[in-house]
């Protein structure tokens, strides 16, 4: 109920961990750092992956499955990558009752099984490009998780791709990143910047890593999907060649992807208000509950009235029936707020003597009585403003928290006091940004595509002339 949620401006963080909890998303496991998906959570994941894997076909790619369990020995032929994962590595050495020949890892990422694969399967140019997606489930030691935003294990896809050239390789980095945004935008109503990471930010292995970065409601940032170039690095590892069309042979160009039930936390932190879960329209597993209000008197014929209406909604909408008898209308309208159904359809004997439904929509609270043979149209377009003013509440809540800074003075005063985003001048060293992440706890979100010669104001950390004009933020 809402009364146990803490308020965001008390503690914002177990406000975070109060929805997840009393919405029944997810909840703690035996096993230390991971979670249990409960079937609320599940269903919203379930949405994500319909979606994604609909837009990841539709670009041409097709599923595959590999195995969890990697010999180490893969891990270790691409040696940055092994450097960037050694510590979060998840090692079987026994199994069977006997010491394993080589200790098998619980996949942390995929790249390294799946391109001992693709050695075997790509001989010329013309077995390429493979555009393979895999949903799975990896492992990574995490030292201090939050369930959705960082567990020990967690759901989600990884798309691996081989291509002929450098520039097909570049172009598919590039295309996913753009269907990550288009996905986040369009779905989850949360508006992101996209961009390339630094090279201390990038991913392990890879050549460069893309993102998309979205502002929570403490204003710190959240990585809500990657893409990247990976060159021609992991082909080398696993000397994966192919016959040119020249008759040649060359290691083969690469890119990966991913995002994961982090989007699920993403969604909660960004919408969600102090009665409880506020969800997207498209990506809410129930769209509309139907609650009738009676009294013993007038039971029966309320609940047909009540019934009807709801056979009607359920041939367009994702609809709930509750017609539970044991629980209040209030107690049920605050559990649906709770549990972040977009619209509520209140239906009682006034509605009924009048012809009427009451609507209710959850992102603000506004009641509006329409006729019941109009509830589908208004329905549709309350819906549809649900999504819109979602997007555009993120999107002002970003805009109004997001400052250009020139002085280091005013860079660090704005992530002691607020925080937030903050656009500033970098000259591109590690050291500049180094000194940033320790004296702030900020790093560098994105880089966006810059001319150097239009910078005028020189590096906020070091004063030398700018390469870049970087979003710094604090972030998950």
């Amino acid at each position: 109920m809402a009364e146990k949620i803490t308020s965001r401006s008390d503690n914002y963080s177990q406000w975070y961990i109060d929805i997840i909890l009393q919405a029944k998303l997810a909840d703690y496991s035996p096993v230390k750092g991971c979670m249990v998906i409960r079937p609320r959570g599940y269903a919203i994941w379930e949405k994500i992956q319909a979606v994604l894997d609909g837009m990841f076909k539709d670009t041409g790619h097709v599923n595959a499955y590999f195995p969890l369990l990697i010999p180490e020995s893969f891990l270790k032929k691409e040696a940055e990558h092994i450097e960037g994962f050694s510590p979060e590595l998840a090692v079987v050495t026994h199994a069977g009752g006997e010491l394993l020949e080589e200790p098998l890892i619980l996949r942390p990422t995929s790249e390294t099984i799946i391109w001992s694969m693709y050695k075997r399967w790509i001989q010329s140019y013309r077995d390429l490009p493979i555009l393979i997606n895999q949903w799975a489930n990896v492992l990574r030691w995490e030292k201090r998780t939050r369930l959705f935003l960082r567990t020990t294990e967690f759901l989600w896809q990884e798309g691996h791709t081989a291509h002929e050239t450098k520039e097909e390789a570049l172009a598919e980095t590039l295309k996913m990143l753009g269907v990550y945004k288009q996905f986040a935008e369009e779905y989850m109503a949360l508006p992101v910047l996209a961009g390339i990471k630094s090279e201390s930010e990038k991913f392990a292995g890879a050549v460069d890593t893309y993102a998309i970065e979205a502002m929570m409601q403490d204003k710190k940032a959240l990585q809500a999907g990657t893409s990247h170039f990976l060159g021609q690095n992991f082909a080398k590892a696993f000397d994966v060649t192919f016959q040119t069309r020249n008759g040649s042979l060359e290691p083969v160009w690469a890119s990966s992807w991913g995002v994961s039930t982090r989007l699920v936390g993403a969604l909660i932190m960004a919408h969600s208000d102090d009665n409880g879960l506020v969800l997207p329209p498209r990506l809410a597993p129930t769209e509309v509950v139907v609650i009738p209000i009676y009294k013993n008197e007038n039971k029966t014929d309320v609940l047909n009235y009540a019934g009807g209406i709801h056979e009607k909604l359920k041939a367009r909408f994702r609809t709930v029936f509750d017609d539970d008898d044991q629980n209040s209308p209030g107690w049920k309208f605050t559990e649906w707020e709770m549990l972040g159904v977009p619209v509520r359809v209140e239906i009682g004997p006034k509605d009924m003597a009048n012809g009427n439904v009451m609507l209710v929509r959850r992102d603000t609270r506004e009641k509006k009585s329409v006729k019941a043979e109009q509830a589908e149209a208004v329905i549709q377009d309350l819906l549809t403003d649900i999504h819109r003013n979602l997007y555009n509440k993120a999107l002002k809540f970003r805009n109004d928290n997001t400052s250009d800074i020139a002085s280091y003075k005013d860079f660090t005063d704005f992530f002691e006091k607020d925080s937030g985003f903050a656009v500033a001048a970098w000259c591109g060293s590690r050291e500049c940004e180094a000194k940033v992440k320790e004296e702030t706890k900020a790093t560098i979100r994105i880089v966006p595509e810059t001319d150097p010669s239009t910078l005028t104001k020189g590096c906020v950390v070091c004063g030398s002339k700018a390469q870049a004009l970087p979003v710094f933020a604090k972030s998950y």
